[in-house]
């Protein structure tokens, strides 16, 4: 799979009307996905929604998603969230619902998920997304995280050190670590650092120079580095490659 350096998030958990470009139908993610690749992304990760807007991780909405982007964006790694309130914070809930993904061609399977460590659960989906053939992207956003990591011995394709929430003068700090806890754990896997909110950019700018891999996009912030807005998904990443570059 093509190695990873900026993954557009194309809409997370954000509501209908957030931003006025907020992608949401398979074939509004398309458009963006296509937009944040030609801006110089190079991969995406999605929030598949059902037709009222919500969530969804059932096997229709996941499939026609990521049958879309794959469309739009032909050999683009395409990932999806498992977040654990997509499933109204019922674990067994998300394991059927990703299970079910097996009645889905492989090529209609996301490339890799991403499984938070402090959700509960999360090592039985872990091994439910190796036996579907999709890579699991570990979410860890605190030194806790990163230790039932390294307990649990699952290996993944990549880390993702993801800094939610908090001040963003602590953000730096708070990156670092966790970063040096998984270094002290020897746990293997690429890591991709990012934050979200008033972070991002801070966070951006902080991967840069560590030569980590990051990520931007709509879910993580509505506006450029200096506060203006932003038409959507394409000029966030622009601005980032402009700053990583």
């Amino acid at each position: 799979m093509t190695e990873i350096m900026l993954k557009a998030c194309l809409n997370g958990s954000r509501d209908p009307g957030e931003h006025p470009a907020l992608p949401l139908t398979p074939l509004q993610l398309a458009q963006e996905a296509r937009e944040a690749r030609e801006a110089g992304a190079s991969a995406v990760h999605m929030h598949p929604r059902d037709e009222t807007g919500r969530e969804s991780l059932s096997a229709a909405h996941i499939g026609a998603t990521v049958r879309e982007v794959r469309r739009a964006c032909p050999g683009m790694p395409v990932g999806v969230s498992t977040g654990l309130w997509i499933s109204g914070g019922d674990a067994g809930e998300r394991r059927r619902a990703v299970r079910g993904w097996a009645e889905l061609a492989p090529e209609d399977r996301p490339d890799f998920a991403s499984v938070n460590l402090s959700e509960p659960g999360f090592a039985e989906l872990w091994h439910d997304l190796r036996e579907l053939g999709v890579g699991v992207e570990a979410g860890v956003w605190s030194t806790a995280d990163a230790e039932a990591l390294a307990a649990g011995g699952l290996e993944c394709m990549r880390v993702l050190v993801e800094i939610i929430g908090g001040p963003a003068a602590t953000a730096v700090s708070r990156a670092h670590a966790v970063l040096a806890r998984l270094d002290e754990l020897g746990v293997p896997g690429r890591r991709l650092l990012h934050g979200e909110g008033e972070p991002t950019w801070i966070l951006v700018d902080e991967a840069g120079q560590m030569g980590l891999a990051t990520r931007v996009g709509l879910e993580d912030v509505l506006h450029s580095p200096v506060g203006d807005p932003v038409a959507g998904n394409a000029d966030l990443v622009r601005l980032a490659m402009a700053r990583l570059t």
